[in-house]
């Protein structure tokens, strides 16, 4: 049975306690059959896993009321308790959601009516996959570098340029996509684009393998034609569009970490006290017991970081960039550390494939690495820490 006591904390109210109850029985009865088909097709169960999502009603929480959704405007709170309970059960039920959320949060954070009305109605309801398109073969963390090209034509824009790292890259019904459209050097000149994923010179060109399956790939971009109504915010405003949704989504990356290391733990503590060592469980040596509290107590301080950084965004604050960043840093980065403990604890099993540790120890790894990875979010916070200190 997880540890449910962290609901009591002041961050939560009533609604969230009833969301991660009934999404757990759910997931419990309903996630693990579509994972697994993963081993075979992992494009279907991630498409099946969406559909389900969007069935069950869980995908409203990733698009406002407006279009569909349960909040006026989205609750972080309620991603990343759905990111948190969807880990637990199985990555890729989290990676199905979580898409969802990024690939349209630009949509519902800077879209017009119309481009809500086009898009987010059907993501809501798992008809349609979204995806996130920033990452490029030499632009990364440092989103400045952007070179992908988006130029004026006639009534539309031509978007020219590669994309990499594409989480549904190949699977996706629509991708938002910055480019450089060169209002002024740097981050300043990138715009955001809504770019349908049967549009004329979009194409994909390479899947990518990964450690923990998920569908990624390659984008190319030749003469991509693009709809003036498809641009989002006004030209320029593609990094502010692109920070303000990390702003939102990149605590639910330490949400999904937090599920987890909860589930490591869980998993760590059964095999303690069933496996004898030396005529005694294995959980009544004292090197394990210490392990075991060294990693209680890392949940429990990712878990306060999290839930903080999603409260302090709920609350009205217009940025929590610094809060936000400490969440994904420390939850991914302690995960990793609860996880690696878990492995050791199980001994031989726990790097056997197909062991539920091992599956986590290959799911946690890329959490440390996308949505900014921990050297740049101690980057980030750094900065944020001297801006508030008007050192510069």
């Amino acid at each position: 049975m997880p540890d449910r006591s962290f609901l009591s904390w002041p961050f939560f109210e009533d609604h969230h306690r009833h969301l991660a109850e009934d999404l757990d029985a759910w997931a419990a009865a309903t996630v693990p059959a579509l994972a697994h088909a993963a081993e075979d097709d992992l494009d279907g169960a991630c498409r099946a896993l969406v559909k389900a999502l969007g069935g069950a009603g869980w995908l409203r929480y990733a698009v406002p009321a407006s279009h569909g959704g349960v909040h006026e405007r989205l609750d972080v709170r309620s991603l990343c308790l759905v990111r948190e309970t969807l880990a637990r059960h199985a990555g890729l039920a989290d990676f199905a959601f979580a898409m969802q959320g990024l690939g349209t949060g630009p949509i519902t954070l800077f879209g017009t009516d119309a481009q809500k009305d086009a898009y987010l109605p059907r993501v809501g309801r798992g008809d349609s996959i979204a995806a996130f398109a920033l990452s490029e073969p030499e632009a990364g963390s440092d989103v400045a570098a952007t070179a992908t090209t988006a130029r004026r034509d006639g009534d539309g824009w031509v978007l020219d340029g590669a994309k990499t790292w594409i989480s549904n890259g190949g699977i996706a019904d629509h991708y938002v996509v910055f480019a450089r459209t060169g209002e002024a050097p740097g981050a300043k000149g990138l715009s955001a684009f809504i770019v349908d994923a049967d549009s004329p010179g979009l194409g994909v060109a390479a899947r990518i393998d990964v450690t923990a399956p998920h569908p990624l790939a390659t984008l190319r971009f030749d003469g991509c034609r693009v709809p003036a109504g498809r641009l989002l915010g006004q030209p320029g405003e593609g990094f502010k569009i692109a920070m303000a949704t990390l702003d939102v989504f990149r605590s639910t990356v330490g949400a999904a970490a937090l599920g987890f290391a909860r589930r490591a733990l869980d998993e760590a503590v059964r095999h303690a006290g069933s496996r004898r060592l030396f005529g005694a469980p294995l959980g009544d040596l004292q090197m394990t017991q210490a392990k075991l509290a060294d990693m209680a107590t890392e949940v429990d301080a990712a878990a306060l970081l999290v839930y903080r950084a999603a409260w302090t965004k709920d609350s009205g604050a217009p940025r929590v960039t610094r809060e936000a960043a400490m969440a994904k840093l420390y939850a991914t980065e302690a995960a990793q550390r609860v996880i690696d403990a878990a492995v050791q604890i199980f001994g031989g099993l726990g790097v056997t494939r197909g062991q539920i540790v091992e599956t986590l120890y290959r799911e946690i790894r890329p959490l440390r690495i996308y949505e900014g990875a921990s050297e740049v979010q101690k980057i980030v916070i750094a900065r944020q820490l001297s801006a508030d200190a008007n050192y510069r």
